[in-house]
Order: C-alpha cells, then sequence, then structure tokens
C-alpha cells in the first residue's frame, strides 16, 4: 500500500527546510532542494519505523490490526 504525505519546502538564507505537515517531528534541511528531499525521505521511513516498534513494544494482549484508508 502507497502512503502519501505533503512535504513542504522552504528556502532560508543559504539552506533549505524541509518538513512533512502530518507528522510532528519529520523535519530536515539541506544545501539544495534536492538534498533536503532525500533528506525528507530518510527522516519520514526511519520517524515511521520507529514509530510502529514503539507502539508494538506497549500494546499487551490480542489486539486487531487492519489497514485503514481514506481520501
Amino acid at each position: 500500500m502507497r502512503k502519501q504525505f505533503t512535504a513542504v519546502y522552504q528556502k532560508r538564507g543559504k539552506w533549505y527546510l524541509g518538513w512533512v505537515e502530518e507528522i510532528p517531528g519529520v523535519n530536515t534541511q539541506g544545501r539544495t532542494l534536492k538534498e533536503v528531499k532525500e533528506n525528507l525521505r530518510e527522516a519520514l521511513s526511519l520517524i515511521l519505523e520507529v514509530n510502529k516498534l514503539l507502539m508494538r513494544q506497549k500494546i499487551h494482549g490480542k489486539v486487531i490490526r487492519e489497514i485503514v484508508a481514506f481520501a
């Protein structure tokens, strides 16, 4: 399943800043727009994986998991 998020980029001085609107904490910077885009993809991937692992550690007992999709 392909997930989509909104990336926002802003140039400040010699740097580009980038963040994902839907997930607090997913932000980065880079000297070029290409670099900040690559960094943001990596940051998003890491945050999603860590959040998943942390939640699974907190859950005890039987659970129901399902895919939720919306537009």
